[in-house]
């Protein structure tokens, strides 16, 4: 017999179900994934930190895991829900059950629910706080413990997941050189860069402009990451000084909405949220389609592109006409919402690393003019 699990939503939803992974209490956002495939890449995205997964694929821990599918050091969510926990594994190449891997990592996990009805009821209601027990069986006072969570909106989070000390990767010779500032970076995205020939230092949240530019870059890339891109002030003010600078500027997913707010656009927390490997969005520039992943719960403010004749929007979603990518028209910068180094598509979305590395082509070549 599996020990027995609650779930509790912030507006008094309880559902009862069974345990798995570590023995425990877990709280967060609750939000869900409708991706098929890749749990682990899921699982160990920086950006999901904070935040209760909820997979909408009714089979989890089918291939176990692996350490060639992880997007950072360790898991990132604070737990998970799911309909089946398959406690064994089918793949030869995995390093164990998925059960192992979450008692490892410490990562409460409830299934054996209605994760259906749980996503529509999200679906309707909105993003909100939840938290999952295994240890805890009195209703009332995990509804207490509930109540002390903060929101997502206003919580600036990055910090928690950004790098304590900078490292580099890739060909130290190569006369591409990108200063990595991360906001929670996925592997990923720093083995697109590498694939490209690009030299990377990554550097902590905290870095300053003077740090960055240490590196001698040929550009600067903002990562993905966690929490309300709005209440980070410090990198925002960093950020308009990287911009201002005009070295080629790429952001990702909350480096596209801090890039935003630097250039004087607004966010706003999103009803639910995108997340999964199958969104589509149009590239206004080309007029072609891309499959791509995503996992935001924030979105550029489409009414402050109206005070602001700098800034073009280059890419939108095809299922609700949000912003999905811009570009500065007077500056070397541009970023998307979604994840180009994912593999949806599968690589719908690569040629952005491709045009990033123009971007610096086009800037060696003005600084050999120059000397």
């Amino acid at each position: 017999m599996k020990d027995n699990a609650v779930l509790i939503l912030a507006d008094g939803t309880t559902i009862f179900g069974k345990s798995a992974g570590a023995k425990g209490t877990a709280v967060g956002e609750i939000c869900f994934n409708t991706g098929m495939t890749g749990y682990q890449e899921i699982f160990t995205d920086p950006s999901y930190y904070g935040q209760i997964m909820v997979t909408t694929n009714a089979h989890i821990g089918n291939y176990g895991y692996s350490d060639k599918e992880v997007e950072s050091e360790s898991v990132k969510i604070s737990g998970l829900v799911c309909k089946d926990f398959n406690f064994h594994n089918s793949r030869h190449a995995s390093l164990g059950d998925l059960k192992d891997y979450f008692e490892k990592e410490k990562i409460v996990c409830i299934y054996d629910l209605d994760t259906r009805a749980l996503v529509r009821h999200i679906r309707d209601k909105g993003a909100m706080n939840a938290i999952i027990s295994s240890e805890i069986t009195d209703v009332k006072s995990l509804k207490d413990k509930l109540q002390k969570v903060p929101s997502m909106e206003g919580l600036e989070l990055s910090s928690f997941v950004s790098t304590k000390k900078s490292y580099t990767v890739g060909d130290e010779q190569s006369d591409y050189r990108v200063s990595v500032l991360d906001l929670g970076v996925k592997k990923n995205i720093l083995r697109c860069l590498e694939k490209r020939g690009v030299y990377i230092k990554v550097f902590p949240i905290n870095s300053s402009l003077e740090d960055l530019l240490s590196f001698n870059p040929t550009g600067i890339f903002l990562s993905n990451g966690p929490g309300d891109p709005s209440v980070m002030l410090n990198t925002i003010e960093l950020v308009k000084k990287i911009i201002n600078k005009n070295i080629p500027t790429f952001g990702i997913c909350l480096g596209h909405q801090i890039i935003a707010l630097a250039g004087g656009l607004k966010t706003f927390k999103m009803h639910t949220g995108h997340r999964g490997i199958n969104h589509p969005i149009l590239n206004l520039e080309t007029n072609k389609g891309e499959i791509t992943s995503q996992n935001h719960g924030f979105s550029i403010d489409e009414s402050s592109l109206l005070e602001n004749t700098n800034i073009k929007v280059t890419h939108r979603n095809l299922n609700d006409n949000s912003i999905e990518g811009i570009k500065f028209l007077n500056k070397q910068c541009f970023s998307v919402q979604y994840h180009p180094e994912s593999s949806p598509g599968p690589h719908d979305s690569r040629y952005l690393f491709d045009y990033f590395v123009e971007n610096m082509d086009l800037y060696i070549n003005k600084l050999h003019v120059k000397n």
